[in-house]
């Protein structure tokens, strides 16, 4: 069974949560994206990849329980197309 796609998968979704502007959906969508690369990391035995990306989920959580006020945090990530007209 080929584990690329889950590779490819995980880098995506890295790769997209570096085009995101609001910074608390960055860090969520990163975290998953390395997540998903930790469990392909694991499945080909590479250790390392496994290290680095689980500091970056460490970074991300830490990043994340640091902006702290989850409700607000967790609305905001919803509000895609809000404009503020005055």
């Amino acid at each position: 069974m080929s584990y690329e796609f889950i590779g490819y998968l995980g880098s995506a979704v890295i790769a997209i949560s570096l085009l995101v502007a609001n910074v608390t959906l960055l860090r969520y969508l990163n975290s998953i994206g390395c997540a998903i690369m930790v469990t392909y990391a694991l499945l080909i035995n590479a250790y390392p990849v496994v290290l680095m990306n689980f500091i970056c989920i460490i970074i991300n959580l830490y990043h994340i329980v640091k902006v702290g006020d989850f409700k607000n945090q967790f609305s905001s990530l919803f509000k895609f197309c809000k404009t503020d007209r005055s």
